[in-house]
């Protein structure tokens, strides 16, 4: 039922380079992110095997079964870590620093450890600056961009690599490592709610004679002696850390779209060894595999060819997976479906957009075709739910059921036996199941005080039935807590005798609008064709619309190349122009040509 697992050295041209073994299914492997949104925390791997690992009997445990695969990859040297991160004042990110430091030796380049010992030393410099920190405000671009620079120059950050920490903070500062191409292999951001921050700083306390930091509350001094002489600092009263934060937000609003293809949040509202914890699975990714190799050699059965990588290239991230009429897709394209899926899903939810909807139409989830595969279907599912589960969230999976009464009951075909199969699944070795993650139905009685978040599989009309009813009595019951809509399809369909044509048509069609786009993606055709791909249409959250040509570069080689981007969802005739090199701004007559899958438009 769900796609055979099979691995396309296609796929592989779209990864960075990285050693595959048979313990591939227990490290993530996913193709350079697209989103600006974090990077999926840990959670139980999904299954290695061809089937939907369903559970006997009652046992939740499983078994990894791992497989060997005629595939091997020689990398080239590496190059020194790279590591960006960010955080609002007292986020966590100085405790964070020092633990990467401590296990990876990277050089931490800290720029309030520069500001500082200009500040201590006296200088013109130190003077400006401080009257700058004293005022709860950032240190302008020009007073820091000098010391950073000639910093990064240094031998010891050229062979160690290097952490930079509180730099960039505005897009010039963005902009001129840009231009001197000094790029990280990865941009980590701390998320904590601004409440959390503002307790953390007005509490804080510093040791003067030590430097240790401690918090009133959270973490007290050890002895009554220490306590006497702790001081505040200069920028921690509330009035400065609103301040700070304002100024924080502003200029990471500026820098964050820099980095896009690099970011990933990280829930810093956490135990710090939990933070770490996530913080070190994404540098092993990086450290282990995703190396800035010249060369690639892929070798695979009897055939051997040769990639080139570019790990600083945008088009290198932006490549998305090849060979998609090839169905079933690998286990390798699913799981770069999914990653993507749910780096758009958790940046909506951590921005607190509570009414989602994912519409991803690859050709193993195009119910328009016949290679419909609700396997694939319920292995995202079960990827959105896992991953929620792991922050400690109590997640309903939710089907719908039969709809009407005597001959007009029933439920959409394709959703026959999915709550089934959802239960029998493997939900791992942590009992998810029944715990963290509880399977339901579409409907205002389904909702529990203790569920946060609401997954909805697929809800649909039926001919002459109407889900919406049911979906908007549980909506208003959820409040504001997140629903997500996996693959809705809303649009009325009247049976015979027009019922659901009329009645509260526009109130229907309206609260089905109301669900905004945590994730699309739709392959384009010819109009009125399903061969060949011409390109795709691809978005995740918060990022704009992107739209992608299919280029053939040689027998058997393709690439997809980002030739327009909108703002919002665009229309087939902003489809056609793009495609044809038309601006908006012309006269010009539709062609017509290009267009979705029937029912996109």
């Amino acid at each position: 039922m769900a796609a055979a697992a099979g691995f396309a050295v296609a796929v592989a041209a779209n990864y960075p380079c990285r050693p595959i073994d048979p313990s591939l299914d227990r490290r993530p492997l996913s193709f350079p992110s697209s989103s600006a949104a974090f990077s999926p925390p840990r959670r139980p791997s999904l299954c290695s095997s061809r089937s939907l690992c369903l559970r006997s009997g009652g046992n939740r445990s499983w078994k990894r079964r791992p497989k060997s695969r005629n595939l091997g990859v020689v990398c080239a040297a590496r190059e020194p870590l790279k590591v960006m991160i960010s955080g609002a004042p007292a986020s966590g990110k100085g405790t964070q620093c020092e633990m990467i430091v401590e296990k990876y030796g990277l050089v931490h380049i800290s720029t309030g450890d520069l500001l500082r010992a200009e500040v201590s030393a006296g200088t013109e410099i130190g003077k400006k600056a401080k009257e700058y920190m004293d005022n709860g405000m950032l240190v302008p671009d020009e007073i820091v961009t000098d010391m950073v620079v000639s910093r990064l120059s240094h031998k010891d950050v050229k062979e160690k690599g290097w952490l930079l920490d509180g730099y960039p903070r505005s897009s010039s500062q963005a902009g001129t490592l840009e231009k001197m191409k000094i790029r990280p292999d990865i941009f980590i951001v701390l998320d904590v709610p601004d409440e959390i921050l503002i307790d953390r700083c007005v509490g804080r306390r510093m040791d003067p004679l030590t430097g240790k930091i401690y918090h009133l509350r959270n973490f007290p001094p050890e002895t009554e002696d220490i306590c006497a002489r702790l001081i505040t600092r200069s920028d921690d009263t509330q009035e400065k850390v609103k301040s700070r934060l304002q100024t924080y937000k502003q200029n990471s609003d500026a820098i964050f779209p820099t980095y896009f293809d690099l970011l990933r949040k990280i829930n810093g509202n956490r135990p710090k060894e939990i933070v770490f914890e996530e913080i070190d699975s994404l540098l092993q990714q990086i450290s282990d595999g995703a190396v800035k190799p010249k060369n690639m050699e892929v070798i695979a059965g009897n055939s051997k060819g040769s990639l080139k990588l570019s790990a600083s290239s945008k088009d290198n991230w932006r490549g998305i997976p090849t060979r998609l009429n090839n169905i079933p897709h690998s286990k390798e394209i699913r799981k770069y479906f999914y990653d993507d899926v749910l780096q758009g899903a958790q940046s909506a939810i951590v921005d607190k957009r509570s009414r989602l909807k994912v519409e991803i139409n690859i050709p193993e989830l195009n119910p328009e075709m016949d290679v419909y595969r609700i396997g694939t279907l319920m292995e995202l599912v079960r990827t959105l739910a896992l991953s929620f589960a792991d922050d400690g969230k109590r997640v309903k999976v939710c089907v719908q059921g039969s709809m009407g009464e005597g001959a007009l009951s029933g439920m959409p075909l394709q959703l026959a036996g999915t709550r089934k199969i959802l239960e029998f699944m493997d939900w791992g070795e942590y009992g998810a199941l029944g715990t963290f993650v509880n399977i339901g139905a579409i409907g205002a009685r389904e909702v529990e005080e203790q569920d946060d978040i609401f997954i909805l599989v697929a809800p649909q009309n039926a001919v002459g039935n109407c889900i919406i009813d049911d979906m908007k009595a549980m909506t208003d019951a959820a409040g504001s807590r997140p629903v997500i809509l996996v693959n809705p399809r809303l649009k009325d369909l009247p049976g015979s005798s027009g019922i659901m044509q009329t009645m509260g048509r526009d109130k229907r069609l309206e609260y089905a609008a109301s669900f905004e786009n945590c994730y699309f993606f739709r392959l384009l055709y010819y109009a009125g064709t399903q061969y060949p791909i011409m390109g795709a249409l691809r978005m995740t959250y918060p990022r704009a619309y992107e739209l992608y040509k299919r280029v053939d570069e040689s027998i058997g080689k393709e690439k997809y190349v980002l030739i327009a981007t909108f703002p919002q969802k665009p229309t087939g005739e902003e489809i056609n122009d793009a495609f044809d090199g038309i601006s908006r701004n012309k006269d010009k007559k539709a062609t017509g040509i290009w267009g979705f899958l029937s029912g996109i438009l």
